[in-house]
Formats: C-alpha cells, structure tokens, sequence
C-alpha cells in the first residue's frame, strides 16, 4: 500500500477522483431536488434526468473509447473536465435569466464527456502502474465510489438545501475545476504514435470489437459484465418493495438497508485494497459474484429485518470484488493501445442490461413477486459464475 501512495501518479488521481465525485454527487442530487420542486414531483421530468445521464453511455462510450485511444490520456481528462465546468457555467447563467430547463443540459454534457475521460483515466493506470499494483489502484478507486454512495446523498442534498441551486452547481463547477487541476500533476503523457496507414474512427472501433471477440478472456469478462448488469439492474428499483412488501415496515427502514449495504462496500474496498498482494483478480470476481448470488437469495426470501441486514452487508462487503476483479483483468488482458476501446465495448453491456432490467423490474414484480425479483437476480450472479469457471480451469491448467 505505501509503494502505491508514494506514487505521484496515484495521489494525484485519486485527489482529481475525489473533487470529481463530490462535484458529481452535489450536482445529482441538487438537480433531484431542484427539478422535483419546480414540477411538483412530475415523474417524466424527474425520470428525464436519469436519461440525461445514462443517454450519452449508449450513444458515446464507444465512440469515446476509440478517441481515448487517439489522443493523449492525460490532455483528454484535464479538457474533459475544464468542458464539464464550462457547461455548468454556462447553466448558471441561464438559471439566473430564469431558463430552469437547461439544467438537464449540464447533466448530458458532463455524462457525454466523462465517457472520453474514463478509459483515458484507465489508460493511465496501465502506463504508469506496474502490473502488480494496479488492483490495489482499483480497490482505491472502488473504495472512494462506496463511500460517496453513503456521503454523497448527505453531501448533495445539504447543498441544495442550505445554498439553493445556484450555489450547488457553482461548487459543482469548481470542483470539476479542482480535479482538472490535480490532473496537471500528474506525469506528462507520451506522444501517441500514428499509424502509418491512417484508418478512420470507424475502422478503429471495428478493430475494438474485434480484439475483443479474438481474446478469449475479454470475451468472457463481458458476458460477466453482462450477467451482472442484469442482476444489479433488477434489484436496483425494488428495495423500497423490500421494506414495505416483505418486511412489512415502513419505507423510512429503507435507509437502514441501504447504509448497511454501503458500509459493507467501504469495508470490501478496503479489504481488497489491503489484501490484493495476496488475492487474484480473478479469485476476486469468482467470489464476489457467489456471494453476492447467496446475499441476494437471503434477501429476497427473508421476512427478517434483521437476517435481511446481514445478507445486506455480506451483498456490500463482496460487491466490489466484482468490479475491482473486472476491472483489473480487463486492464491485464488488454494492450494499452486498445484500453479505450475495450473499455467502449464492454462497459456499455453492464450499464444496457442494468437499465433493460430496471424497466422491467416493476413489470416482474406485478406479475411474480418482490421476493421472486431478487431470486432471479440472484440467478443471473450464478449465471456469472459459469462465464469465471473457465478462467479458473485455465488459470490451474497454466499452474
């Protein structure tokens, strides 16, 4: 752990990270808050933010993994986020002539550009990180994204409630400053070196999906993401069912349920941040997804509100092994001049399956059940787990 801080690559990531988040977090909820004030609740208005956001992963993350790869990782960060600020600038003042409606344009600007900053950043883990401590790096990460799934709710709506909207995107926009600024820290980028025959974007996502469809083990991992897009995507809409429906309490018990999961997401970030010396990437992802399969079952099954905790906190605690394990074989088994791209094939299929079963979470529900949402849930983690088992059996075969 200490060679990893000591890197000045990392404390500077992790610094832009933080400002990152807490600006993202101050922005999504003021946001919820303002548009759910201005319309009375209108679902379409509110639901309208969760399409600015999720929009530009299935319109640009492709297209932003292919240009990652073009250009120069860190510029492409350090401009992603001066762009980012702008934006919400730019909001501001609409806001004051007294044009509300813009606010959902800082929203899709922000989620468009962070799909040409994400495999950017993830580039930059496999340039300046040795192989041997990039799942540390990833846990790290893991880590500061659980514990803003807790504080940033707090931290967003405190905002927006004690300095109204205003005030709340302008921190917004100085933050994304401040991470622009960490980033200008960090080592410079290498020259990108061109191709002597010069192919378009097209032909360079091509080549993406191809690399992808040729490895085996990248192949795999996206079935993985997959299966587990599908599972998170089911869950995600049903908890509040899950304390009134099953539980029978009141839907202020949600918060309980949810703190408990957070909690055990902090704790299994820093265990695998501790640990990862010791553990594979893969044994990460094999046991993440078995217990979260097990977490999930007792959940839905449970009329306890005490058994549903603790099958909460162990779903928590072993979530982040999925992604820390994920994440770090994909940037294992991938060479840095296609990082991007891989990135824009396989990280689009969690965040499509997740949405695909979030709109037809409510439709099992009214036809089956809450309790059986979570089974079969439950169902495709263990689904998962038969695309791990071949890596594992190749994994003991080259031992």
């Amino acid at each position: 752990m200490r060679e990893l801080l000591t890197n000045r690559f990392v404390r500077m990531i992790f610094l832009s990270e933080l400002f990152l988040q807490a600006g993202i977090w101050v922005r999504n909820f003021a946001v919820l808050l303002f548009v759910t004030d201005k319309t009375n609740g209108n679902p379409l208005a509110v639901s309208m933010i969760s399409v600015a956001d999720y929009l530009p992963i299935f319109i640009f993350s492709f297209i932003g993994g292919a240009y990652a790869d073009r250009w120069q990782p860190k510029k492409t960060m350090i401009w992603c986020d001066l762009l980012s600020a702008a934006s919400v600038f730019v909001v501001i003042g609409a806001l004051i002539f007294g044009s509300w409606q813009v606010i959902f344009f800082a929203m899709l600007v922000s989620s468009t550009l962070s799909q040409f900053s994400q495999p950017s950043g993830l580039k930059l883990f496999k340039m300046h990180l040795e192989e041997s401590l990039i799942q540390q790096g990833m846990a790290v990460y893991q880590t500061i994204y659980a514990v803003f799934m807790i504080f940033g709710p707090v931290i967003g709506t405190f905002a927006y409630q004690r300095l109204g909207i205003d005030l709340s995107i302008t921190i917004t926009g100085v933050a994304f400053l401040l991470s622009a600024a960490a980033l200008s820290f960090i080592p410079r980028d290498e020259k990108v070196k061109k191709a002597e025959n010069a192919t378009n974007i097209f032909q360079e996502m091509k080549s993406g999906v191809l690399y992808v469809l040729a490895k085996k083990e990248l192949k795999l991992l996206g079935c993985g993401f997959l299966t587990a897009g599908l599972g998170v995507g089911l869950i995600q809409p049903m908890n509040i069912f899950l304390v009134t429906d099953r539980l029978g309490l009141p839907k202020e018990y949600l918060q309980w349920l949810v703190m408990v999961n957070g909690i055990g997401m902090i704790a299994g970030g820093a265990f695998s941040m501790f640990f990862s010396r010791s553990v594979s990437p893969l044994k990460l992802l094999f046991t993440g997804l078995l217990a979260n399969a097990l977490g999930l079952a007792v959940i839905g099954a449970s009329t306890s509100l005490w058994l549903t905790l603790a099958a909460e906190l162990v779903s928590g605690l072993f979530l982040p092994s999925i992604q820390i394990g994920i994440s770090t074989m994909v940037l294992q088994n991938t060479e840095a001049d296609y990082i991007g791209r891989v990135n824009g094939t396989l990280y689009p299929l969690f965040t499509g399956a997740m949405v695909i079963t979030m709109s037809l979470a409510g439709l099992v529900k009214a036809w089956l059940s809450v309790t059986a949402v979570f089974e079969i849930a439950a169902l495709f983690f263990i689904i998962g787990l038969c695309f791990a088992f071949p890596l594992m059996k190749e994994r003991s075969h080259a031992r």
